[in-house]
C-alpha cells in the first residue's frame, strides 16, 4: 500500500496559485489542474482538493473554510472526551 507523501504548505499554496494563473490558458480547470499535478509530481486529484479549500477559503466557494473545519474538530475531540470523563465518573459513582 502506498503511503501519503506531505507536502509542505508552500508547495500546496504555489501549486493552487499556478492553476488560479494558468486556469485561462487551458479549456477548463480541471484541464489545468491535471497539466499542474504532473509538474509538480502529485495527482491531479489531489491538487483539486487543494484548489477547493483554497476556493472555500477565499469565499469564491460556499462551505467550511480551514479554521472552521479546525474548529468543529477541535469541538467534536472535546466532547469526546468529555463524554468519557462522564462515563468514568457515572461508572465510579456506582461504587459510592
Amino acid at each position: 500500500m502506498k503511503t501519503a507523501t506531505k507536502y509542505s504548505p508552500e508547495v500546496r499554496q504555489r501549486a493552487v496559485r499556478m492553476v488560479l494563473e494558468h486556469q485561462d490558458e487551458h479549456e477548463s480547470q480541471w484541464a489545468a489542474i491535471h497539466s499542474i499535478a504532473a509538474k509538480i509530481g502529485c495527482t491531479a486529484e489531489t491538487l483539486r482538493r487543494w484548489v477547493r479549500q483554497a476556493e472555500r477559503d477565499t469565499g469564491l466557494r460556499e462551505g467550511q473554510t480551514t479554521p472552521e473545519r479546525e474548529r468543529i474538530k477541535a469541538l467534536e475531540r472535546e466532547v469526546r472526551e468529555l463524554r468519557q470523563a462522564n462515563e468514568i465518573l457515572r461508572k465510579a459513582s456506582a461504587y459510592f
